[in-house]
């Protein structure tokens, strides 16, 4: 099993007792971010609960510690717990990122990001944001970005969809088309 999957496999866990406790899911996945950064931030502390060398014991100690002293929730400081007691810590990103994901899930509502040549205005944005959401009968989060490289048109990522409507693609399908005749 690989570590993205095992950790989508305790971030749904973690989601589906938040939920059955009715836990702050917010709180949840703020907590778990907080303890993301602090590996990133003290590379000593990552290394040392990341090292296959140091005992399981020491690991599960020092997260004890931790949690105890980030007043945690109960169920975000048992989780670490049994990620120590387990040796997987290193899972944390990736079930920070996959929690968030089923978050969203969760709510009813889907990213989306349109990548263009040139900004567009907000009444734009919020246009296409409406029609996305019209299109999947959900919520959309929306970010905008520019890329000149796309030459022209519009390039649209929903979920792991894409749409795209580039010149850039455009000229490329000529180009495949071409090259085959």
């Amino acid at each position: 099993m690989t570590n993205r999957t095992a950790a989508t496999r305790y971030a749904r866990a973690l989601l589906e007792v938040a939920v059955k406790e009715k836990a702050d899911l917010d709180r949840v996945e703020r907590e778990l971010a907080s303890v993301v950064d602090l590996f990133t931030q003290h590379k000593a502390l990552a290394q040392a609960l990341l090292n296959p060398v140091v005992p399981v014991q020491r690991k599960r100690a020092a997260m004890a510690a931790l949690t105890a002293r980030g007043e945690l929730l109960p169920m975000v400081s048992k989780l670490l717990g049994l990620l120590a007691e387990r040796d997987r810590l290193v899972l944390l990103p990736d079930l920070l990122h996959s929690y968030s994901d089923r978050l969203l899930d969760h709510r009813n509502v889907v990213r989306a990001e349109i990548t263009t040549t040139a900004p567009l205005p907000a009444d734009r944005v919020t246009a296409i944001q409406a029609s996305l959401a019209r299109a999947y009968g959900r919520t959309v989060t929306l970010s905008a970005k520019v890329d000149p490289a796309i030459i022209g048109g519009v390039v649209t990522r929903i979920g792991s969809t894409i749409y795209d409507g580039s010149v850039t693609r455009q000229l490329q399908r000529m180009k495949e088309k071409l090259s085959w005749t």
